[in-house]
């Protein structure tokens, strides 16, 4: 009978974890994190400022609406081991209630380790005072980076060269205990995994209360390292869900080193992967093109559709892919992307997504209906560009 009542309880306790993280993140987080533009060299400022470009810019009625801290806010700790900002961040408490007056919800950011990725203080032996200092500021969000906590992993590995899982287990430890540390505040605050995909995330995520976790290493504004992150999630869709999603790292719209035609391959991708929107930009010098891409309505209806489904690769012929993500009301969305050197026509056939009969297709970024349409559509698409399309009955 103890036998049958600890069962009980123990699946008690994982279906309440699953339902906090599905209450963090019932759909992929949206919203703008500080490290791609500002790297470290973020300030208070440059933080209020951007919770100010959300709201002016209607980014945040599009949905973008976490204001995510990166690395280098950190100062030092007091006697009682509680932890403050440094210089640039004089009251982080105060800059929560900011946020959250313009409708906004504020990230932060830490590590397992001693230190963060910038060499600032990490969370190690102080994650549930951590997070409890975190609940009060008002933050409703967390990046939990391995960073220095890596070298521990590695380290350990040495001492125990016969031990082949050890640092497997010291990482789901590590992140599981601040989890158990955010759960205990009681306050619903996502948790982001970001320790590079190692050791598959996706299948352990759930587990220590993630509600998302990053599947590679970092992104930059390069078309080349985008589609390795980006076409590299292929398979990983059975894992996405309501509360847990799969992480392909930030947005690098607006950054300035890729073509119109490649920034909307990247958001087509990110959003037929269901994956977390966090632009990354200085929303400050946004161009019209900025805007258009990383606001585009039906895009990200497509990320944030309440199916919460992720897509996956349909087929690829070369350096021709062709994705789809299943959507509510039997509709799908359906990506064709070039990634060759020349203008290319890439085909799907509707019949094989499920439209028999075929079906009513709309251009995402063309902003137009196309009709009904039946048998193998075909568009010609520009060197590194796409086609996103919705396709419904």
């Amino acid at each position: 009978m103890r036998a049958v009542v600890r069962i009980a309880c123990l699946a008690f306790v994982a279906s309440t974890a699953l339902w906090a993280q599905e209450k963090a993140a019932p759909l992929p987080p949206m919203g703008w994190n500080s490290w791609n533009h500002f790297a470290g060299h973020v300030t208070d400022a440059d933080v209020r400022s951007a919770a100010d470009m959300l709201v002016s810019t209607g980014m945040r009625d599009a949905g973008y609406v976490y204001v995510n801290v990166d690395d280098t806010w950190q100062g030092t700790r007091d006697a009682q081991g509680v932890i403050h900002p440094n210089d640039r961040f004089p009251d982080m408490k105060a800059l929560g209630d900011y946020i959250h007056s313009k409708g906004l919800k504020f990230g932060i950011y830490s590590s397992p380790g001693p230190k963060t990725c910038g060499g600032y203080a990490g969370s190690i032996d102080h994650e549930a005072q951590d997070a409890k200092t975190y609940a009060e500021w008002g933050v409703d969000f967390l990046k939990y980076d391995l960073c220095s906590y890596q070298d521990l992993m590695i380290q350990a590995q040495k001492e125990h060269p016969e031990d082949t899982g050890i640092k497997n287990r010291m990482m789901i430890a590590a992140y599981k205990k601040m989890g158990d540390a955010l759960k205990a505040t009681g306050r619903p605050i996502v948790y982001s995994l970001c320790q590079y995909g190692i050791d598959d995330p996706w299948k352990w995520g759930p587990g220590v209360g993630a509600s998302m976790w990053r599947t590679t290493d970092d992104i930059d504004d390069s078309y080349g390292r985008m589609i390795a992150i980006g076409f590299s999630q292929a398979g990983l869709s059975k894992y996405a869900g309501p509360g847990h999603w799969n992480d392909p790292d930030m947005l690098e719209v607006g950054n300035g080193k890729m073509t119109a035609d490649e920034y909307r391959t990247h958001m087509s991708l990110w959003v037929l992967l269901a994956a977390p929107l966090l632009a990354g930009n200085d929303l400050s010098k946004m161009s019209d093109m900025d805007k258009s891409i990383l606001m585009n309505k039906d895009a990200i209806a497509i990320d944030q559709d309440p199916l919460a489904k992720q897509g996956d690769r349909l087929y690829e012929s070369g350096d021709l892919d062709v994705w789809t993500k299943p959507l509510s009301g039997g509709r799908v969305a359906v990506g064709l992307f070039n990634r060759s050197w020349s203008t290319r026509d890439i085909s799907v056939d509707l019949a094989q997504i499920g439209f028999k009969n075929g079906g009513n297709v709309r251009d995402v970024w063309k902003g137009k209906d196309l009709g009904h349409r039946s048998g193998v559509f075909t568009d010609t698409i520009l060197t590194h560009g796409v086609t996103l399309l919705i396709v419904s009955k």
